[in-house]
């Protein structure tokens, strides 16, 4: 991210909460926590947190895209409005662009109408996460568990029922689409 870009969003930032933000759940967080599987096709075969994937810098620059390698391993920003995952309206789950690790199911997305693809929960053991100084002010910043991945950051300006807007940078994502729905 550029200073005048950094600027502009430090300077809108306030404006730009809430301005898209709706209500979503009608059932509960943990129990859509809990059947995040069946937003998946039978038979789509997704990894574990509990194998964390290690890779040396030349490995994740062959697996990954310029753009992901930025923020996924360099810890980047993808520019506003630049990701098609911030529009993805099917059902199905998203997953970690570096190892597929499932992250957030389409129940979970809601439009933040920041240009970043918005969750307000998030699937239980998917990431760990830190507090980032780099704009001085204090911020909470998430990574995958199992890849290290930086995703984004979480904010306290989502929708109830959780009022959390994780921030998520849609070229750390992958979208898998649960065949037949829509």
């Amino acid at each position: 991210m550029n200073r005048r870009s950094l600027l502009t969003f430090l300077a809108l930032g306030p404006f730009l909460t809430h301005v898209h933000a709706q209500p979503k759940p009608t059932k509960g967080i943990k129990e859509m926590q809990d059947n995040w599987k069946s937003f998946l096709a039978p038979g789509t075969a997704v990894p574990s947190a509990a194998e964390p994937l290690k890779l040396s810098k030349d490995e994740w620059k062959k697996r990954l895209s310029p753009a992901a390698y930025d923020v996924l391993r360099e810890e980047g920003t993808e520019r506003a409005g630049s990701s098609p995952l911030d529009r993805e309206k099917r059902t199905g789950v998203f997953v970690c662009a570096g190892c597929g690790l499932p992250l957030f199911t389409s129940e979970m997305k809601f439009d933040s109408g920041t240009g970043w693809p918005s969750f307000f929960t998030f699937i239980p053991g998917a990431f760990q996460t830190k507090t980032d100084y780099k704009i001085i002010y204090p911020r909470t910043e998430y990574h995958c568990v199992k890849c290290g991945g930086h995703h984004g950051h979480v904010f306290d300006d989502g929708p109830a029922p959780t009022g959390k807007r994780y921030c998520n940078n849609g070229v750390a994502l992958q979208f898998i689409p649960k065949e037949g729905k829509t």
